[in-house]
């Protein structure tokens, strides 16, 4: 009985197939997802501290405001460690690296929306009135979380684009100048 051989015409596609398999760092990977579960858990109790019977006020406060940004900072930090995890001993491609500053870019935008009445920035006052959640900051929250998520996705290692798989040859037919 012959085995059935698989010819492969890409060379990108070949050469990688060809090379020693890719070892992830599991631990990494597993504390990165981890760490944003935990992420999510701390946001989620700031969006809606009633589920876990913790609601005192009728508005979003400061404090939850708080505490949901620093929920959306771990998870920003559990996305980055768990994504850069897989470019294990190969260097980030371009597209990758402009992910890493659309998650703080992202983070930035919705940091400030969300703490707009406490900076001088949104439309209620800090000291003249109890500042709450509005719609605008709800808004500005959302534009940084879609940010984010494009920054997330820009970080996985694709591998079918030279943009995308971090191996850049200049020089693709061998004519060294």
């Amino acid at each position: 009985m012959a085995k059935n051989k698989v010819q492969i015409k890409n060379k990108a596609v070949q050469s990688l197939l060809l090379d020693k398999p890719i070892i992830f760092p599991i631990k990494r990977i597993r504390f990165g997802i981890i760490l944003t579960l935990i992420g999510l858990l701390i946001f989620l109790i700031g969006a809606r501290p009633d589920i876990l019977g913790m609601d005192r006020s009728p508005v979003i406060g400061f404090i939850q405001i708080t505490v949901m940004m620093v929920g959306l900072a771990i998870i920003c930090i559990g996305g980055y460690v768990t994504l850069i995890s897989l470019w294990f001993k190969r260097t980030p491609s371009i597209a990758a690296e402009i992910g890493m500053r659309f998650i703080s870019t992202g983070y930035v935008v919705a940091l400030i929306s969300g703490m707009a009445d406490m900076i001088g920035l949104g439309s209620h006052p800090f000291l003249l009135v109890v500042p709450y959640f509005g719609i605008w900051q709800a808004r500005g929250v959302q534009i940084g979380e879609g940010i984010i998520a494009i920054g997330l996705l820009l970080m996985f290692p694709y591998s079918r684009s030279a943009l995308f798989n971090g191996k850049h040859d200049l020089n693709p037919q061998g004519n060294h100048q």
